[in-house]
């Protein structure tokens, strides 16, 4: 066994590169450096080519920052604290990564707290993230009901507070846009899975369904509506919902699940039962979280640019925190329409393929106007 070398005795460990380094290899002084670096209001009366210089000596002395020194000279923690029901699910976990790129590449921290709609929970992890100096907040299916001390952005939040910027998807064009897909099928007798009551999008899309449905001239049924109970994040949550639908005994051909994983898990409970998707019954979900290409049959659902709205969230929250720009009280997204192989013609009926665009797995259908 060898042991690792310690160097040449004598040795002289290399000093870590500062400000005044680069200043001293320059003949600058520290201030002209730091103005340069961090691009700082001072640096407008820099010239160009000595800009340059101190970017390129930074460089070639591999010049790291120091992120605490610089925190406590601008009394500043460069840190967001992300709010979120839970980490591990596919559509929490899509945000949040979004949230991650946009913020690493800005030099922000986050720190991550997971409430599971505890309420008290909710209250006291807020105050611990502003003991540790966040800057501002980003929820994620989360319900804010009081302005925060704080600049906030809130991912699917739907109530008007003060002080909180709400990142939205156009909740009736994405019910337009499932429900004019089954009709255009043929499908009349539709079923619909809800979304648990404290899920943050579960009203207003539940409202959208209804207004789009009495507008198209179809049908919900309350025999035909199944309320998703449990918190699971998985398809689990939605073989049970399945089942309940199908011990009902009413005739349906076609199901529009509150997401994709309560649609997947009802696919369990139908195929199960006997019956084929979507020869038998049609299934469509929402969001488009990754595994929804790669379900057996893929699905068809409303796409969410989940990691999309993840990086909005982040830069409206930074530019909030460093007033630029305005606040803006809702950030409207606008959804896509992904068909897959779940979807296809009412039983007995002979039904066109739908005009569509996109790539092998799956492909955007237009909304018709």
């Amino acid at each position: 066994m060898t042991t690792p070398s310690k160097g040449k005795p004598g040795a002289r460990k290399p000093e870590r590169v500062t400000l005044r380094t680069i200043a001293e290899h320059l003949h600058l002084t520290p201030g002209t450096v730091s103005a340069a670096l961090n691009n700082s209001a001072a640096a407008r009366s820099i010239p160009e080519h000595t800009k340059q210089r101190i970017v390129a000596a930074a460089r070639e002395l591999n010049y790291r920052p120091n992120f605490f020194a610089r925190s406590l000279r601008l009394q500043r923690t460069y840190t967001i604290g992300v709010i979120a029901e839970e980490i591990g699910d596919a559509y929490g976990s899509m945000i949040i990564s979004g949230i991650e790129q946009h913020l690493r590449q800005n030099n922000f921290f986050f720190l991550t707290v997971i409430h599971r709609h505890d309420k008290k929970l909710l209250q006291t992890y807020s105050q611990m993230l502003q003991s540790r100096g966040v800057e501002g907040f980003i929820t994620v299916d989360t319900s804010i009901t009081e302005p925060p001390a704080l600049p906030t952005v809130a991912v699917a939040g739907h109530q008007r507070v003060a002080g909180v910027t709400n990142i939205v998807l156009d909740h009736k064009r994405a019910a337009k846009m499932a429900l004019q897909h089954l009709q255009n099928l043929g499908h009349e007798e539709i079923a619909f899975l809800k979304g648990q009551p404290f899920s943050s999008d579960s009203t207003v899309r539940w409202n959208a369904i209804e207004e789009v449905a009495e507008e198209l001239g179809l049908r919900i049924r309350p025999e035909l509506t199944v309320q998703i109970e449990g918190t699971d994040s998985t398809p689990v949550i939605g073989y049970p919902v399945g089942k309940e639908l199908l011990a009902r005994k009413r005739p349906f051909t076609a199901v529009f699940a509150y997401n994709d994983i309560s649609a997947i898990g009802a696919i369990w409970a139908f195929r199960e039962a006997g019956l084929r998707v979507p020869e038998d019954v049609s299934v469509v979900g929402f969001d488009d979280i990754p595994g929804a290409a790669f379900a057996n049959p893929s699905l068809t659902t409303v796409r969410q640019p989940l990691l999309r709205m993840g990086q909005i969230a982040a830069q409206t929250v930074i530019e909030r925190i460093e007033k630029r720009g305005s606040d803006e009280p809702e950030i409207a997204i606008e959804p896509e329409f992904v068909v897959r192989e779940s979807s296809g013609p009412a039983p007995g009926r002979h039904v066109p393929a739908p005009v569509a665009t996109g790539t092998s797995k799956g492909f955007r259908v237009e909304l018709e106007e």
